[in-house]
């Protein structure tokens, strides 16, 4: 009877670790699947200077749009990617935030 009440008890407190820590381990997972997609969101694409196969790069761009954006430059702002109706607003939701527009030196 004490074995039993024993074995029951380990038991019940191995599963109550168990159900602590085995969440953590899909956040854990979750988070670091993520790191490297923060780190190339940080290296903005100039939309005046990028070549064809960086513009290709973006999601949703493909060569019609790359060469539609190289042939409408240059652009004071990256909104007139839209207003200019060179790419779609849904397109252009996908890559604001990978892309800026840089004034060109004068």
């Amino acid at each position: 009877m004490k074995l039993t009440r024993f074995v029951s008890t380990i038991l019940t407190l191995a599963a109550g670790v168990l159900f602590c820590i085995l969440p953590a381990f899909p956040v854990q997972a979750h988070a670091a699947a993520k790191a490297p997609a923060a780190a190339t969101s940080t290296a903005l694409v100039d939309i005046n200077s990028a070549t064809k196969d960086q513009l290709k790069a973006l999601p949703g761009i493909g060569d019609a749009y790359s060469q539609k954006i190289i042939d409408g430059r240059p652009y004071a702002m990256k909104t007139q990617l839209k207003s200019k109706n060179i790419i779609p607003a849904a397109t252009y939701e996908k890559i604001a935030g990978l892309i800026i527009a840089k004034h060109p030196a004068k």
